[in-house]
């Protein structure tokens, strides 16, 4: 019994490296297409040859490779980050308890988190065409959530705990200007403040705190090592992302 058992974890990770690598294309095609500096049209295509980025012809510009087909000019998002990347988005859907709608929420959630962190990171913005699809689909799936279990509430307060949370972020925009957060944080909060909100009050104050620290200490290190000035303005939606998932997993872990 035993040996027949015992290839079952290696054929779990076997499907989850699948998983990645079939999802792996369409994120690479949204970071290469909006990692590009506000105002600046959408790039469709290699920004050395000009060859098309598609989803019919992913390989290799879309791959692991990264590589343009005509001229092996670099792709967007680096070799094999994005594949790590969304097999670390599953291994957090795996290790986290609860309905499974709930857990294809959050599935739903890091599949449009992971480009996002990328473009924030390479850009400095959150695209709209990526935060309002995370937000809408997050929002729909924990209704589902709640329909087929515990009713209304938690889905209410999930909704509130987004709203209040991105409307938080925007007063900040609009009181410190560009020392606050950006407009793109909020819309990015209206789909990690659903999720933190439905596991309860509580986490919707820990995810952005732990958000606030990682950063913190990312500046910290980054101004002793003068990579960054005092006035550097350091991109926040990936440690919000990270925040969002550190305290779903301190505290939904079965």
């Amino acid at each position: 019994m035993s040996a027949s058992l015992a290839p079952a974890p290696t054929a779990r990770r076997g499907v989850a490296l699948l998983a990645a690598l079939a999802v792996a294309p369409a994120c690479r095609l949204a970071i290469a297409r909006y990692a590009v500096p506000a105002g600046s049209p959408d790039r469709v295509g290699c920004a050395g040859c000009g060859a098309p980025t598609r989803l019919d012809r992913p390989w290799p510009a879309l791959g692991p490779a990264a590589r343009c087909p005509g001229c092996r000019r670099r792709i967007g998002a680096p070799p094999w980050t994005v594949e790590a990347a969304l097999l670390l988005a599953l291994a957090v859907v795996a290790v986290v308890d609860g309905p499974p709608a709930v857990r294809l929420a959050l599935a739903w959630w890091l599949g449009w988190a992971v480009p996002l962190c990328f473009v924030d990171v390479a850009v400095h913005r959150l695209p709209d065409r990526l935060t309002l699809p995370a937000a809408a689909g997050t929002w729909a799936l924990l209704g589902v959530a709640a329909v087929t279990g515990p009713g209304p509430g938690p889905w209410l307060r999930a909704v509130a705990g987004a709203l209040v949370l991105a409307l938080f972020f925007a007063s900040t925009t609009l009181l410190l200007g560009a020392r606050g957060f950006g407009l793109g944080d909020a819309k990015l909060a209206l789909s990690a403040g659903a999720l933190l909100g439905w596991y309860g009050w509580p986490l919707l104050v820990l995810g952005p705190a732990l958000a606030c620290v990682l950063s913190g200490v990312v500046a910290l290190v980054l101004l002793v090592a003068r990579r960054v000035r005092w006035s550097s303005h350091l991109p926040f939606g990936p440690y919000l992302v990270l925040g969002t998932i550190a305290a779903v997993l301190l505290t939904v872990r079965p």
